[in-house]
């Protein structure tokens, strides 16, 4: 069978543009043989014909090699297909649960809102279910507050997030006690009452005077602890590990520890699980499938696994996180806290910060959230990004549906000769039909102070009004659209509008119909930006600024 010279050419000299000026000839013969599958039987003779064309096109200049390609047809590689949703996750077992288990000790943030949109999607795209599990057993540090307990589901409504069950772990303490109680029977748990000695001596990879005791002394000990009898810090439940593990930090790590004073909105108790205990007995009570986990609690699953072992269960599989930070707004909830007792922010809800509350009163869409996270994906490394990135997502979301408005920052007061215009017509959206805004036209309209000082003698056009050459007095010259300056306005009729902006407050003026829209609603200050709308009252508009 004879063979198609220009198209093994043509071949070749793709191969040679993409690789340098080089054929790759083994790509070349699969590419031939998936075009000419009936080449198949004479591949040896096939074979022969490309490596000789090849010696010819190898000692070609690349120039020469694309010259000749693009006599042949020429070349367009073919664009790269992103895969569209979240990665497959390996199931492994029947069912799909997982849970979400946030301190109630602060309000969500965006890193926090991750791990809850990841379970939430997975629980949907496999049909599993999602829990929420309140983790909070530390009436010490992290304490929790009664009011977080609602703006978690606050926020997590909000979010869209679908919770099968809930669970609060203060209120499982008789169930911790109980598994506890059973590894201390097993000899895989001891009460611990060394103080400084045992920390030299873990350190060292040697067992203190406790780990030895037996079993009935280790019982008795633990009812002391239940009852109250050791106080705080004289006693401490510890999981047996391997005391030569890699990791000091794993080793005799502790389940159980005792307060005196608790600070908890929900329980009185003195004895309380610590994070890793809580969570591995839960984690298994729960069914648990799949547990979606920061890079940074590696450790917490090595110490988990001595638990699941123990008592001979399966360790869910895990998912692991990388960590997730902006580079230009707070997440952290301990600083965040901080700045709040210091009146560095005014709330949980300041502008300036990460937390859902406070992007919620900015005017971002729980669904240009949850994109950004499920772009992102369950990936192990870590990830940052900034404000504009965040704000390029939502604008896609509220760009169709914000009405606009005109809004002037530092007004400056210009009188107008020879306006033959008095009212006009402006359009809410400049795409969509979404009615229209009357402005009227008295003898004078507000415009920005650098607009003033920037094109002052200058042909101007106020925007969809007219042409004005403008001055203190400024006189009308025409309604034509011109390739000349093009600036903001707004009525001698108008309304004080303060701005809430991350780190300071704006005052201005805008147009009357402002005042029609409604707390919450999302709107564009032209040339200013996306604003929410806080509060509207007959003397002024409250706005707090979203992003440009």
């Amino acid at each position: 069978m004879p063979f198609d010279s220009n198209l093994i050419r043509r071949y070749l000299l793709i191969n040679a543009t993409q690789h340098g000026g080089t054929v790759q000839t083994k790509s070349v013969l699969g590419m031939v043989l998936a075009d000419k599958p009936e080449l198949r039987a004479e591949v040896l003779q096939l074979k022969g014909e490309i490596d000789k064309v090849a010696y010819e096109i190898n000692n070609m200049s690349i120039n020469e090699q694309k010259k000749e390609l693009d006599k042949l047809g020429g070349f367009t590689p073919a664009a790269k297909q992103e895969k569209k949703g979240l990665p497959e996750l390996d199931l492994g077992r029947e069912g799909f649960v997982v849970r979400f288990a946030p301190n109630p000790d602060g309000a969500l943030h965006l890193g926090n809102a991750r791990p809850a949109v990841l379970c939430d999607e997975y629980a949907k795209k496999y049909k599993g279910k999602m829990i929420l599990r309140f983790d909070d057993t530390d009436p010490k540090i992290k304490k929790p507050e009664k009011i977080y307990y609602k703006w978690v589901r606050e926020d997590l409504k909000w979010l869209g997030v679908k919770i099968y069950k809930e669970v609060i772990s203060s209120k499982r303490l008789k169930i911790y006690y109980k598994y506890a109680e059973d590894l201390v029977k097993m000899g895989k748990a001891y009460v611990c009452t060394c103080s400084e000695t045992w920390k030299k001596l873990v350190n060292a990879g040697k067992a203190c005077p406790c780990r030895n005791l037996d079993v009935k002394s280790q019982q008795k000990r633990w009812k002391m602890m239940l009852s109250h009898k050791y106080k705080e810090g004289q006693a401490v439940l510890r999981i047996k590990t391997d005391l030569d593990a890699k990791n000091p930090a794993v080793r005799e790590w502790p389940a159980m520890r005792i307060v005196d004073k608790p600070k908890h909105p929900l329980s009185k108790a003195n004895l309380w699980p610590l994070y890793n205990f809580a969570s591995a007995i839960d984690d298994h009570l729960l069914n648990v499938t799949h547990i979606f986990r920061g890079q940074e609690h590696s450790t917490n699953e090595t110490k988990q696994r001595y638990v699941y072992q123990y008592f001979r269960w399966n360790y869910p599989t895990v998912v692991t996180l990388g960590r997730f930070s902006m580079s230009d707004m707070v997440l952290s909830k301990s600083t965040i806290r901080e700045g709040i007792e210091k009146k560095q922010f005014g709330g949980w809800d300041a502008p300036s910060l990460g937390t859902l509350k406070a992007l919620r009163r900015r005017g971002f869409q729980p669904q240009a959230l949850r994109n950004i996270i499920i772009d992102i994906g369950p990936k192990p490394s870590d990830v940052t990004i900034s404000f504009e990135n965040l704000a390029s997502y939502n604008r896609k979301t509220v760009d169709s549906d914000a009405n606009r408005f005109f809004f002037v920052e530092q007004p400056k007061k210009i009188t107008l000769k020879g306006m033959k215009v008095k009212k006009v017509k402006v359009p809410l959206h400049p795409e969509r039909e979404r009615g229209f805004r009357n402005l009227d036209i008295s003898n004078g309209v507000y415009i920005e102070q650098a607009d003033f000082d920037q094109y002052k003698g200058l042909e101007v056009r106020l925007k969809n009004l007219c042409n004005v050459r403008l001055g203190e007095t400024s006189v009308y010259t025409s309604e034509d659209v011109k390739p000349i300056p093009k600036i903001q306005w707004v009525p001698m009729k108008h309304i004080q509008v303060r701005v809430l902006v991350p780190g300071r407050i704006v005052n201005g003026i805008a147009e009357m119909d402002i005042t029609k829209a409604k707390a919450g609603d999302v709107v564009q200050f032209e040339r200013f930006g996306f604003v929410s709308v806080e509060k509207v009252t007959p003397k002024n508009v409250v706005v707090v600024f979203g992003h440009k």
